[in-house]
């Protein structure tokens, strides 16, 4: 990291051409802003998830805090539903990392879905989980106040397909219901163990907050139930119920629930009152991590002022499709990321084009007048459209504005995805209080239904040079529209549509399969690209890892190469997911000279002396060609985060961006950096004008200034904080390329135990060692006892490894199991980190742990044992010896490696 103090520049104006001002809009959809209309206070609902989190360190903090994760719907503690996600072992993450509300599943004590829970008679039955549901109020009623607090209970879970269901037709599976009556004919019987349960669990915890009652959907026995609960004296404190199918139906939603309050409350002392309401599961496998469906719905959550978690339709502990890995974000998560930045704001008013209609443009937009900024996310439609901010105030303002547009775009449910990429910086005039930004004409392009953008409007009068867009040029291709060649060629399809719902989005709702052992086939994609260059090119692909062809080497391989040229051709590994039809992208440079060309993605290889062992579908291919200037991210100050004081200024022209931020003491501007590798990397705190400043990087605080710190591969939370002198800070700016320290290979260290060396194909060197952990006190260890550094110090300690531990799953979720491995330093208590599934066992990721290093030789031992229950005593493989709910193993390992946590000199040889 260096710190500069920036020196004026000469500033780049970009007109844009506004039609709308000078007579006719160019696009038939118009999205209206207005920046004078104030909806409230942000509220931030559609950062919600169910089973989002594994356990207290998976997924990282930084995710959780980067996209203000508000509510998490959770599993009982120590319940047999799912693997992970416990209740108690998640509260604290949550409540310290985003403020958020842990809202506790207490029916998934129990195993199944419709839930297994019946002892005997519906008397018996109830009574049996009425124990159950107090055992779990006082394992809350022990926690300290501050994170007791954000709990809420959710003691029945859509009670009309479970416990007060209609009976299962005889001979056939069907609900474990309590008395063979549907809740909905005939309430009673539910009626009578809600009132129960509500009672029961304020005796305990007299301050509890209950929600309920959590149907499938808003049923209108629903308002019967409020009607009874309010007889009773038994309201929920949060009104629960799911939203799966679209947003407008939310919406129609809330609103009617608005109007039975509105009746039933009318002469009572809850006149006037809106309950809370979170839609405690909403979206479905169409919607989930494709940013411009995930939009759609954050705007009409955002309108009712609701909160809502997304649905659990696959694997917990990934942020309901958000999470990536262990500390990466799809677009999803960088789209809720996003919105989170909308915190401290209010909204303002929206008119869509189509208000109401669904897989249409929609918007959340709000306005911070003190920081003088307007944010605006919207998507939803391809093609052009216009975008209108009414109502500017041009006293704040000037008579121009700056504007930055970025594309989130879906990177597919387990791809990566790096920071939004900017499309858009230019300068725009104001006419009358209003700007219409027309994409599809001028410098911005058209948009695409599965892509959200941000759009932010500053003050434009001042400040420094544009900046470019990140890509010059880019091209997508179908795989089914792509010419095809072999006897293996399979067109698999249509997927996830508006009329169904429960498929995966895919783009062009097709795919191509065939790529698999002892198959033939070659996809030739006719491409053309405009200028001599380097290219990106991003395969879009899936190998499902429960297919036995896959089983044996893991990812899929196959030969990519240009114009048939065998000196072109390289092997790629196309990426593992835990459905057949998940996404995630295989990434690779190529050269490509101007004109037209023939790309091959083929089963052999051109001499035909190689072959793809496995089994993948493609979806597309992506075609990009990058500005060399996009290899530094730049992170303008006025953008981030401000708390404390921190105050954005547009008066200066010797800043990049718009402006820059005032950092008196106790101030503060957070950064969510990317990186796409553990390791080193150059970081510069660029200042607008001189001062003291301190730098934390991942909660670990800094020596100022240094040249390069450890970034962990996906996101990072870099703080920087103010001082007296009132520095003013301009932007981070992060070089590419990252440096690991020297590596360790597992198979030469210690292993003691039953912990074993194995073969791998795709691990460093061919070998890994598997098998670390077992029995509680077991010695099943890998130690490496000369792990050298120069100096003491914080260390980031990085471990390749593998997890492919998976349970049988109960219904439609897979259930991988994390790995958690205790980690000793030189003899020091464990440290605890958690290693998500990687899909297969010669799937290998990285993952970095912060340790503390003695200068010169020290001792680092890997072992694992299952985590015991919340009692300490207890193991829940001795409750349920034949469900796999918690693993006794830490992760395979290939290696590892120690690197600095900041460094005086640049790195010089990338990874």
């Amino acid at each position: 990291m260096h710190a500069s103090v920036r020196s004026p520049a000469s500033r780049l104006l970009l007109s844009l051409s506004l039609a709308a001002c000078t007579g006719t809009a160019i696009a038939a959809d118009r999205l209206i802003v207005d920046l004078g209309q104030d909806t409230g206070p942000f509220h931030g609902g559609a950062s919600g998830s169910l089973y989002g989190l594994y356990d207290a360190r998976l997924p990282s903090p930084n995710l959780v805090e980067g996209m203000g994760l508000r509510s998490v719907a959770t599993k009982a503690q120590d319940g047999l539903q799912h693997p992970g996600a416990d209740a108690l072992e998640v509260i604290r993450s949550l409540a310290t990392g985003s403020g958020g509300e842990t809202y506790i599943y207490m029916t998934d004590i129990h195993r199944g879905f419709p839930y297994r829970w019946t002892q005997g008679d519906c008397a018996q039955s109830v009574a049996h989980y009425l124990d159950e549901i107090a055992r779990q109020v006082e394992q809350v009623k022990a926690l300290p106040a501050q994170y007791r607090q954000h709990v809420v209970f959710v003691p029945f879970n859509e009670p009309e397909g479970n416990m007060f269901a209609k009976a299962a037709v005889p001979g056939h599976a069907g609900p474990d219901s309590c008395n063979g009556v549907d809740w909905r004919s005939d309430p009673s019987a539910y009626f009578d163990a809600w009132d129960r349960a509500w009672r029961r669990i304020h005796a305990i915890l007299p301050d509890a907050r209950i929600a309920g009652p959590n149907t499938s959907i808003l049923f209108d026995q629903d308002k019967g139930f409020l009607q009874h609960a309010l007889r009773a004296g038994t309201l929920p404190d949060v009104v629960t119920w799911h939203e799966l199918t679209d947003p407008a139906s939310l919406s129609r939603s809330v609103a009617r629930f608005r109007g039975w309050e509105q009746e039933l409350f009318a002469g009572t002392a809850l006149a006037g009152r809106h309950l809370p309401i979170n839609i405690d599961e909403y979206a479905f496998n169409y919607h989930t991590s494709v940013p411009g469906q995930i939009v759609q719905w954050a705007a009409a959550i955002e309108a009712a002022k609701v909160d809502a978690d997304l649905a659990y339709w696959n694997i917990d502990g990934n942020l309901s499709d958000s999470a990536v890995q262990a500390n990466r974000g799809n677009g999803q998560w960088w789209l809720l990321n996003a919105y989170a930045a909308m915190r401290g704001m209010h909204t303002v008013a929206v008119t869509p084009p189509h208000p109401g209609q669904d897989d249409s443009l929609q918007a959340v937009a709000a306005f911070d007048p003190q920081q003088l900024q307007a944010r605006v996310l919207f998507g939803g439609s391809s093609g052009p459209a216009t975008l209108s901010l009414t109502r500017i105030p041009n006293a704040s303002f000037g008579e121009r504005v700056r504007v930055v547009v970025r594309e989130i775009p879906w990177t597919g449910q387990l791809g990566d995805a790096a920071a939004p990429r900017l499309i858009a910086d230019v300068q725009v005039p104001v006419v009358a209080g209003r700007i219409d930004l027309d994409f599809g004409r001028g410098a911005l392009p058209t948009l695409s239904a599965e892509s959200a953008y941000s759009l932010v409007v500053m003050p434009g009068m001042h400040g420094g040079p544009a900046q470019p867009p990140a890509l010059r040029w880019q091209q997508r291709y179908e795989a089914e529209d792509a010419a095809h060649h072999g006897s293996g060629y399979e067109r698999r399809g249509p997927e996830g549509s508006p009329q169904a719902l429960d498929r995966f989005f895919t783009s062009g709702r097709y795919a191509v399969g065939g790529f698999a052992s002892a198959r033939d086939v070659r996809l030739d994609f006719a491409i053309k690209v405009p200028q001599d260059g380097l290219y990106d090119l991003r395969i879009l692909a899936n190998s499902f890892n429960q297919d036995p062809l896959v089983a044996t080497l893991g990812p899929t391989n196959v030969f990519v190469r240009v114009d048939g040229d065998a000196a072109s051709e390289r092997e790629v590994m196309l990426p593992l997911g835990y459905k057949p039809v998940v996404w995630d992208h295989a990434d690779l440079r190529i050269a490509l000279a101007a004109g037209r060309h023939v790309l091959s993605i083929a089963s052999a290889s051109a001499d035909d002396r190689r072959h793809t062992h496995g089994n993948a579908l493609i979806d597309r291919i992506t075609l990009s060609l990058p500005d060399p200037a996009a290899d530094t991210q730049v992170y303008e100050a006025e953008l981030a985060t401000l708390a404390g004081g921190a105050q954005a200024r547009y008066d200066r022209d010797d800043v990049s961006g718009a402006g820059a931020v005032a950092l008196p003491a106790g101030a503060s501007a957070t950064f969510w950096v990317y990186a796409p590798q553990e390791g080193l990397a150059p970081l510069s705190v660029d200042l607008a004008t001189p001062g003291a400043l301190s730098v934390a990087v991942n909660g670990q605080a800094l020596q100022f200034p240094v040249q390069a710190v450890f970034l962990m591969g996906g996101l990072n939370k870099i703080v920087v904080g103010g001082s007296a002198g009132r520095p003013l800070l301009d932007r981070l700016r992060v070089g590419s390329g990252a440096v690991l320290g020297p590596r360790y290979e597992a198979e030469q260290a210690d292993i003691a135990g039953s912990a074993h060396r194995t073969q791998a194909t795709l691990a460093s060197g061919g070998a890994a060692v598997t098998g670390i952990g077992g029995e509680p006190g077991n010695g099943n260890t890998l130690t490496f006892d000369a792990v050298m550094v120069e100096r003491a110090g914080p260390y980031m300690l990085t471990l390749r490894y593998a997890n492919d531990e998976q349970s049988k799953a109960s219904h439609y979720n897979p259930d991988p199991l994390a790995r958690i491995g205790r980690i000793r330093v030189n003899g020091a208590p464990p440290i605890l980190a958690t290693f998500p599934h990687s899909f297969h066992h010669n799937n290998w990721w990285e993952l970095s742990v912060p340790v503390a290093l003695h200068a010169g030789r020290n001792r680092i031992q890997i072992s694992g044992e299952e985590v015991p229950d919340a009692d300490g005593v207890h193991y829940i493989s001795q409750r349920a010896p034949d469900i796999l709910l918690r693993s006794r193993y830490a992760p395979d390992i290939d290696w590892i490696a120690v690197t600095p946590l900041q460094a005086d000199a640049a790195p010089s040889a990338p990874r």
